[in-house]
């Protein structure tokens, strides 16, 4: 149980790293959060400060996921006895995938670092879903991608991306015959309606035709940047 926690603990740290707020801080001496929709995420990092820092941005929130699924995770097996399962027919490896990626997601959205005012998670879970099942995340992207280019909206893309990611696991599952875990799929569920809740906002600005929408798909050097120009 020790060995889960500490786990957990390190997970949510890393995840708690505020990589948009401290990339506006120390190269452009701004609070991300006062700039565009005031989200401390990738999409407002590209639109405030362009598309150079958010890559950055994005990567290391997508890598925040990744490394705490893939790597950290594992350190439980080196604490005192080792992960228990808190449910006998819960799977241990499953569990401490679960775990580990919630940790970090939630410690994006509500970062100890930075007052609990965070992202939606997005990237984070993204990075933390394909340690745990790649193929229905891909999935989920390639809708993100189709949906962000067509429409023109990130968030559009997010919400319905983050929608169809149990759907794809059940079709593996059940129509495939692939051995993914259900609490797995509860999990990803879980998270999904977590992503979708965050965007609550911006599900308001659609409604009301008020949303950001991406004027162009050419590398931008930032509203910031055109503004001193």
């Amino acid at each position: 149980m020790l060995s889960i926690l500490v786990v957990f603990i390190l997970c949510y740290l890393i995840g708690a790293i505020p990589s948009s707020l401290w990339m506006g801080k120390i190269f452009f001496k701004i609070d991300i959060r006062e700039h565009g929709s005031g989200n401390a995420g990738a999409t407002n990092t590209f639109r405030i400060l362009g598309w150079k820092a958010g890559s950055i941005v994005l990567l290391f929130d997508f890598g925040k996921g990744l490394l705490s699924t893939l790597v950290i995770s594992q350190l439980a097996y080196s604490i005192g006895d080792g992960p228990v399962s808190f449910y006998q027919n819960w799977d241990v490896d499953a569990m401490l995938l679960i775990l580990s990626g919630m940790g970090a997601v939630i410690g994006h959205m509500f970062p100890v670092y930075a007052n609990f005012k965070g992202g939606k998670g997005a990237a984070t879970a993204c990075g933390m879903l394909y340690g745990i099942e790649p193929v229905s995340i891909s999935i989920s992207l390639g809708l993100f991608l189709i949906l962000m280019f067509t429409t023109r909206y990130v968030s559009v893309g997010s919400i319905f991306a983050a929608l169809i990611y149990p759907f794809a696991q059940l079709t593996l599952r059940y129509g495939f015959g692939w051995e993914i875990d259900g609490s797995i799929i509860l999990f990803s569920s879980a998270i999904a309606l977590g992503i979708i809740v965050k965007h609550k906002g911006n599900i308001t600005r659609l409604l009301d035709g008020t949303e950001n929408r991406i004027k162009s798909f050419k590398p931008s050097n930032g509203r910031l940047k055109n503004n001193e120009s």
